[in-house]
């Protein structure tokens, strides 16, 4: 009937116990892989991390259990679904470019997304050559997306020529691309 005071709140939810997680066996982690791999394309070294932070969380909530035989499990997984063709690095690779191009990603921002998600630098730069990837193109696909430059009204251009710069370069775009983007008026295209 009365609210609880603080001290009786903290002792009512200390003892309510959070559910154990499910042991980690062979089967949960094809059935969590799958699960994953049926929401998200994903590479072989992401889907081993995401595998991995779940074995290691159910090891830190169980000390006694052997997490060494279930990482060796993650990997025999890993083998059967590149042979089945549920992953595969270059498909992944050129889903990605193509969503990224797609939204005006520079080639750098591109590379270094990839790399994050544990593909081959060697992969990464074939599965660009592949792509028709035109950096002016991008450039200002990306400017008129964000309003700048040659997308933002012409009285305000020259003020927020320096802000419209360094937009793009830390998009990752080259120096001599955000020049020509911008089409500065004066000669130099510095700050």
């Amino acid at each position: 009937m009365f609210p609880l005071n603080n001290e009786e709140n903290l002792s009512a939810s200390a003892t309510a116990k959070r559910k154990p997680r499910k042991k980690i066996t062979q089967q949960r982690l094809k059935n969590i892989a799958l699960y994953y791999l049926k929401r998200f394309e994903s590479s072989a070294a992401n889907l081993r991390n995401v595998l991995h932070r779940r074995v290691e969380t159910y090891a830190r909530e169980n000390p006694d259990w052997n997490k060494n035989e279930a990482f060796q499990w993650i990997e025999d997984l890993i083998a059967d679904f590149e042979r089945l063709h549920y992953l595969d690095d270059s498909r992944f690779a050129e889903l990605k470019i193509n969503s990224y191009l797609s939204a005006g990603k520079p080639a750098r921002y591109i590379k270094n997304k990839l790399r994050e998600k544990g593909l081959e630098e060697s992969l990464i730069e074939k599965a660009l050559a592949e792509v028709e990837y035109d950096p002016l193109q991008m450039a200002l696909h990306f400017a008129k997306r964000k309003k700048i430059g040659p997308y933002r009204p012409t009285e305000q251009r020259h003020e927020f020529h320096r802000k419209d710069m360094a937009a793009l370069l830390r998009a990752g775009f080259d120096y001599d691309i955000v020049c020509e983007v911008l089409k500065s008026e004066s000669e130099d295209c510095d700050f």
